[in-house]
């Protein structure tokens, strides 16, 4: 499931984006200011953001920096009504991916999401490739040098969800939401669990490494 968040404090406008990614079957979070977006982001795992500019105790612009500052590289798709060339020079320079202007076409923006997703290997291509390792998120399997094994659905979605963001920190928590759910009944020790595994799996995969942060959680290191 992909996640987006909606930074927007205009209540209507929020509301009318989370219904129109809702529909189009994204998992939509919200937030009304700036630092709610960071304290979102903390706690659970988003692939994509709009992102408005004017909002209170932190605007886009300040938002966007501290997270590109942070390494967080997820697409930013920035939306304001500031439609002077140098607004948008400055949202391109703080870090964001896209900009939109007010009032937004909602099928233009749902194009500038499922592009932007595109680009960054989430949506559509469904598929990973880590020098001659291949992920395949439809068959669950993975190929090395023409040799493939399919693996546990549990142990694919967090294989495949750190290689997609090799260097990025997800902390345990993040992990659980994003592939066990909200609601299951599974301790976060799970993931200590399925990392072994696939450690374990993969040990004599050179392409990879699945490292542990002391403190934070996991990340994933390619070595090509």
């Amino acid at each position: 499931m992909i996640h987006i968040l909606v930074a927007e404090d205009d209540k209507h406008a929020r509301k009318l984006l989370e219904t129109v990614l809702k529909r189009e079957g994204y998992e939509v979070l919200t937030a009304q200011d700036g630092e709610e977006v960071l304290t979102t982001l903390e706690r659970q795992h988003v692939d994509l953001i709009l992102l408005d500019i004017m909002m209170p105790k932190m605007d886009g612009y300040e938002v966007a920096r501290q997270l590109r500052e942070a390494n967080f590289n997820l697409p930013i798709l920035m939306v304001s009504a500031k439609q002077l060339p140098e607004d948008k020079k400055k949202g391109f320079i703080v870090g964001t991916d896209d900009y939109m202007t007010k009032p937004i076409d909602v099928e233009e923006m749902l194009l500038r999401v499922r592009a932007l997703l595109r680009r960054s290997q989430i949506v559509n291509e469904r598929k990973l490739t880590i020098g001659s390792v291949t992920l395949d998120y439809d068959s669950l399997t993975v190929t090395r040098e023409g040799e493939s094994q399919t693996l546990p659905q549990k142990e694919f979605y967090l294989l495949y969800k750190l290689l997609s963001y090799p260097g990025r920190v997800f902390t345990r928590i993040q992990l659980m939401d994003e592939i066990w759910g909200l609601q299951t009944e599974s301790t976060d020790t799970t993931v200590n669990v399925h990392i072994n595994r696939l450690r374990k799996r993969f040990s004599n995969y050179p392409e990879f490494d699945l490292i542990s942060v002391r403190g934070l959680g996991y990340k994933a290191v390619k070595n090509v």
